[in-house]
């Protein structure tokens, strides 16, 4: 009965340390931009900034996509400029699919347009705030020099990446370095008991 035990020990303490070992998926979220109705020409004048309330109240993240369902029009990521101007003769990105999905791949302001003339001007335009994901740093030894701050250098904003890929995410090890001694001392009087 002890042997049974054991080894069920055994095959339990392996098998969770596989489980934990096994890269899985950051969580990302696919939004679609402007729920069942998509992405249209607003209605009225009065809902020309639909698509900006719907951004802001939502968040977004790297690796996260915005789905575009259309009929017979465009999307268009552009510059600041051609934003407040409705126009763009070199977007950084288009797609007339009828289906666009865009994957942000880095965190700043994107600007999408309509790019069927005068759509854009009646309020088919968007503004989108990707959030950088910050990492806590660790904080530098301490030495006896006095301390010099840091010079300051505004963030600039990358100019986004297009993909056409829905399943985003980036595989993140779940057992790490940091927390291997806990597991080797939970799992070492098992495997000599």
């Amino acid at each position: 009965m002890a042997n049974l035990f054991r080894s069920c020990s055994l095959l339990l303490s392996v098998s969770l340390i596989i489980i934990l070992c096994v890269p899985s998926r950051v969580n990302c979220t696919e939004f679609e931009v402007g729920g069942h109705d998509g992405w249209i020409v607003p209605k009225s004048r009065d809902n020309d900034q639909m698509y900006n309330q719907w951004a802001s109240q939502n968040r977004f993240k790297v690796d996260d996509t915005l789905r575009f369902k259309y009929s017979k029009d465009s999307v268009l990521v552009v510059s600041e400029e051609e934003y407040e101007s409705c126009r763009s003769t070199k977007p950084l990105f288009f797609s007339n699919n009828g289906d666009t999905v865009f994957k942000f791949e880095h965190p700043g302001v994107y600007y999408f347009i309509s790019g069927v003339s005068g759509h854009c001007d009646r309020g088919q335009k968007m503004i989108v705030k990707v959030l950088a994901v910050h990492n806590p740093k660790p904080e530098p030894p301490h030495s006896h020099s006095p301390a010099v701050a840091p010079a300051f250098t505004p963030a600039s904003t990358p100019a986004p990446s297009p993909s056409h890929h829905s399943n985003a995410g980036r595989p993140i090890p779940l057992l790490s370095i940091t927390n291997l001694p806990l597991f080797l001392i939970v799992l070492l009087p098992m495997l000599f008991a």
